[in-house]
């Protein structure tokens, strides 16, 4: 069995998918990074969910999450192999996400106040997993701003994951999150 360490990170650098390294605290490592925190979050909120359809969708997003981190992470000099060999964030991606959030505010509408999440513990996780979707769409856009734009793609899924997320967080939590007044 191979050892689990490889010291190459020990010099504060990390590899890119297809080759090439970057600082640890690079911001394309932080916007990849902080997509893999939010699949961990996600799945705290699959654990703790009593919803088989909840954690169905749950684990579909974590699997979405970990193509974004791959754009994300790819080397932008070798972009053309991740489009041979491994998916890329789609528009379709999007639409499919837009689609989804659609069908469950249709089955049930979202207060039209603020809420304080944490009404039981998947939910208040589900909401956690949003915050930190968010902050890894602030990172793309901090690439952006940096003229080191990622695929396009990937900030817009982010948004819209995020609005899912929301959106999932309400059903799960039922009728028991207080208002905002």
């Amino acid at each position: 069995m191979p050892r689990i360490y490889t010291k190459t990170g020990d010099d504060g650098t990390t590899g890119l998918l297809f080759g090439g390294r970057v600082g640890k605290d690079d911001l394309v490592t932080e916007a990849y990074g902080t997509t893999d925190e939010a699949v961990t979050a996600l799945g705290v909120a699959r654990a703790l969910t009593d919803d088989d359809a909840i954690a169905a969708e749950i684990l579909a997003l974590q699997r979405e999450l970990f193509v974004v981190g791959a754009d994300l992470a790819t080397n932008p000099e070798e972009r053309e192999r991740l489009a041979a060999g491994v998916s890329l964030v789609t528009d379709d991606m999007v639409n499919a996400l837009e689609s989804r959030i659609d069908a469950l505010v249709a089955e049930q509408p979202l207060p039209q106040v603020f809420i304080v999440p944490g009404a039981n513990p998947a939910s208040a996780a589900l909401d956690l997993a949003r915050s930190i979707v968010r902050r890894a769409e602030r990172a793309v856009v901090a690439l952006e701003h940096a003229h080191r734009a990622p695929n396009p793609a990937v900030r817009v899924y982010l948004n819209r994951l995020s609005d899912l997320l929301f959106v999932l967080a309400r059903r799960q939590a039922g009728e028991g999150e207080p208002v905002s007044r």
